[in-house]
């Protein structure tokens, strides 16, 4: 049985040592710790990718919180159950002990326990994502009512354009009409 982790962050500027320092402290050698530093939409990651090609039936797959394998509730089940069933690979979720399916090996009892512990705090999850959203439209509806305006500032062009274009046509050979090209 080998052990591997997995950490992830959702943008380039935020950082994994954390995490990574985590595994370290549990024995996880630096070449079986994958990470990568991209979105949790989907499952497109590259050493992601490569860590569900290496491990396989009977090791261990550590990671920090159920939301590092993915954004949303049905997402999260679905790669459960790829690792735990298909792969038949046991998962350690560091900050949800019921979420450890080794000690569960072989017991049906344990193994209910841990995939229904999985399934609530992957709602848990899915839902603070939806809330966190809702708070952020409701956030900028508020702002755009009290005047705030979004984006870049609009950046009119100068008052003397008209003139100036004008200017430039009749002091250089660029006329108004159109010139048929020689053949």
């Amino acid at each position: 049985m080998a052990m591997y982790a997995y950490a992830r962050v959702s943008s380039k500027s935020q950082n994994l040592t954390r995490q990574i320092d985590r595994f370290l402290e549990m024995g996880i050698e630096k070449k079986h710790i994958f990470a990568d530093k991209l979105s949790g939409k989907d499952f497109e990651r590259k050493n992601y990718e490569k860590l569900i090609r290496v491990i396989k039936k009977g090791d261990l797959l550590v990671v920090a919180s159920i939301d590092r394998l993915g954004r949303n509730y049905d997402m999260i089940l679905k790669e459960w159950t790829r690792i735990t069933k298909t792969i038949a690979a046991d998962i350690l979720v560091l900050d949800m002990p019921l979420l450890d399916t080794r000690s569960r090996s072989g017991d049906l009892t344990g193994r209910f326990i841990s995939d229904l512990a999985l399934q609530i705090l992957s709602y848990v999850a899915q839902k603070e994502r939806e809330n966190i959203r809702e708070r952020q439209k409701e956030g900028i509806a508020s702002a755009k009512k009290r005047g705030v305006q979004f984006g870049r500032p609009a950046n009119p062009p100068p008052e003397d354009i008209l003139e100036s274009c004008t200017n430039t046509r009749r002091s250089t050979s660029i006329t108004a009409r159109r010139s048929s090209a020689p053949t």
